[in-house]
């Protein structure tokens, strides 16, 4: 049975993209089958081909399966809002059955599916739900992307209670480090050791043009079980 594993971040902006990045190359390093899966993603750009998102372009690119754009990411969307605020404009309905299907496809194609949120765990999708009502759906075990910065102990642990309270397993996390001034990272980070459950899968430095390095040494995937 292929394993399904979902992305999350503490806020937006915090690396989720750089983290299923540094998984998926860990997942290629260690001969893992991994497909990358942006279901649902803002702030694209209009093209001959339709519309392209950025992060969802540096997933297709990290995954270990050959994927089209379109198995990647369903639900492109043009304005840089909340996605239930961008389909209301669009005219569009983000459909849970759309996701699945996708999901169910990238299954038969890898070993591994990593599939990356939006924004973060409530992140909106229509006026009266949320993406993470379809994690629960799935039944999806969890990965939550740490952005270090100030504030981001009571996110993470505030975003790890609504994971449990959700009924689901937070099975490891990933520590980003967004911003390099950050005062007292040591002891943040074993802030997180101590009041995150799961387990620590790594720590990612903070560098230039970080999207586009080989990231795969920042990971360890045995969490994951895989």
């Amino acid at each position: 049975m292929t394993n399904a594993f979902f992305l999350t971040g503490t806020d937006t902006e915090v690396g989720k993209t750089v983290a299923s990045r540094a998984i998926l190359h860990a997942a290629g390093s260690a001969n893992i089958k991994m497909a990358g899966y942006k279901p649902v993603a803002s702030d694209s750009t209009p093209t001959d081909e339709g519309m392209r998102n950025s992060d969802a372009l540096y997933i297709q690119d990290a995954s270990v399966v050959e994927l089209n754009y379109q198995e990647v990411n369903p639900y492109a969307f043009e304005a840089a809002i909340s996605p239930h605020l961008a389909a209301e404009q669009e005219g569009r309905v983000i459909d849970f059955d759309v996701l699945s299907a996708g999901l169910e496809h990238l299954k038969s194609k890898s070993e591994a599916v990593l599939i990356e949120g939006a924004g973060g765990w409530r992140v909106p999708i229509s006026h009266t739900d949320f993406l993470s009502s379809w994690v629960k759906r799935e039944k999806l075990p969890v990965i939550l992307v740490v952005g270090i910065k100030l504030g981001c102990l009571s996110h993470a642990m505030l975003t790890a209670e609504a994971i449990k309270n959700d009924g689901l397993e937070l099975v490891g996390w990933v520590a980003n480090r967004i911003n390099p001034g950050t005062e007292n990272y040591a002891d943040i980070i074993k802030m997180l050791e101590h009041n995150l459950p799961g387990k620590k899968m790594g720590e990612i430095p903070y560098m230039p043009a970080i999207k586009k390095r080989d990231l795969s040494k920042y990971i360890d995937l045995s969490a994951l079980g895989l």
